[in-house]
């Protein structure tokens, strides 16, 4: 959730080819902890609750899948970005050369709905967290002004000061901080998941309905969802040989996290493990530090998410230059849809497998197609050909997945 979220965007980036005693390069090591930062964010925290679904160890073969196509999918992604020489590296750029307008439209609806997904999840986050460790009673039966509602509407004020800062470069302090807030959370879950195992066992299943697969496949495309910084990053490599390996070994170490976050949580609740995990911890101070910390992480990371939705939408209704209202109007949008989407995890699922698969699986295997089409061998072309068509199929599908999960939500 880091910094280098917002290169999904279409901003200009650093040029392709910059000089080899350029300081501000990464290394190895910087380019590692960039990846691991930009992609580690709130949705691991539905794991276990998918892990429930889907049990325990389809839910680890689930994760491991969708990492590894994540990772192909981004290495296809720079490989057409070394082919093709353009001036601006971005997501959108790519669109624009191979599509020509109608790419640049598409790639930046799929990333403003990514982007606003993201940031309608952690107000759910948030929300359902303080509604569960400070419940309200209100008079009025409606979503609006049920106690989630409170306290969105109680963070909308903070919400559109915060969403008004013009520039990014104010707000990295915010991801950085944001950033430190939420591994060190982790470390304090994956402790209590621990304890609470060894105490107390419930029972759980290795494998679930064949049914919930789409479900899960959703959630682990949100929780990897990274394909927007990866040309960045891969801009800003000193050694771009090591790229991929290092991109790779990143991909390998998060997916060996989110395993262990998502079995350790399932194993310690069972059954009755809640979309959130953090809300199935008791009383305590440390419990409340770490569900507050979350809290204040993703409050401040919104802003930050949010900044590459401003950017399209004030190119293309304010001819790029910047709009407060414009921006207060989209927020309000976001808080209102938060209001009426009852559970985290099952939003995580409907934005996977929406507008996530497609960002990341289809459009950088129909990108590659394109440009390396006229060359590969029939292997390759058929490899290209089938993560489109398996994409297209998957987001369907898991949309319909998700949208009952929620519906059933709603009417229990």
């Amino acid at each position: 959730m880091g910094i280098e979220d917002e290169a999904s965007s279409s901003a200009p980036l650093l040029p392709l080819h910059p000089s080899p005693k350029s300081d501000h390069l990464s290394s190895q090591p910087k380019t590692f902890a960039n990846v691991f930062i930009a992609i580690v964010g709130a949705g691991v925290l539905g794991l276990p609750y998918t892990f429930m679904h889907t049990g325990w160890a389809s839910g680890v073969l689930i994760l491991l899948a969708v990492a590894a196509l994540t990772f192909y999918c981004m290495m296809l992604l720079v490989h057409t970005r070394r082919r093709i020489d353009v001036k601006d590296a971005s997501f959108g750029d790519l669109g624009a050369v191979l599509w020509g307008p109608a790419g640049r439209v598409s790639v930046d609806i799929m990333i403003v709905l990514s982007q606003a997904g993201f940031c309608v999840g952690y107000l759910i986050f948030i929300s359902n967290t303080l509604a569960h460790l400070y419940p309200l009673k209100t008079p009025v039966s409606s979503v609006l002004f049920a106690p989630k509602a409170i306290f969105i509407w109680a963070m909308l004020p903070f919400q559109l000061g915060l969403n008004s800062i013009k520039t990014l470069t104010l707000l990295a302090p915010l991801s950085l901080f944001a950033d430190a807030i939420d591994l060190g959370a982790m470390g304090v879950v994956l402790g209590q998941d621990v304890s609470i195992f060894l105490t107390d066992q419930p029972p759980v299943r290795a494998f679930g309905s064949p049914s919930i697969i789409l479900y899960g496949i959703g959630v682990a495309v949100y929780a990897f969802e990274g394909i927007g910084m990866v040309l960045p990053l891969e801009s800003e490599a000193r050694d771009k040989s090591k790229f991929g390996v290092t991109l790779g070994l990143s991909m390998f170490c998060i997916a060996m996290l989110y395993g262990s976050f998502g079995v350790l949580g399932y194993l310690a609740f069972g059954d009755a493990t809640q979309d959130i995990i953090t809300t199935n911890f008791g009383g305590g101070w440390l419990t409340l530090v770490v569900q507050l910390g979350l809290c204040i992480n993703l409050f401040f990371t919104m802003p930050v998410m949010m900044n590459p939705v401003y950017e399209v939408a004030e190119r293309w209704f304010c001819g790029k230059n910047y709009c407060w209202w414009l921006r207060w109007f989209i927020v309000v949008v976001v808080c209102l849809v938060a209001m009426l989407v009852p559970n985290f995890t099952d939003f995580m699922s409907l934005v996977g497998s929406s507008v996530c698969i497609v960002l990341g699986f289809v459009y950088p295997a129909s990108f590659h197609l394109k440009v390396f089409g006229g060359e590969m061998r029939w292997g390759g072309i058929a490899a290209d050909i089938a993560l489109v068509l398996i994409g297209v199929v998957l987001a369907a599908s898991g949309t319909w997945s998700s949208l009952m999960e929620i519906i059933y939500s709603v009417h229990t």
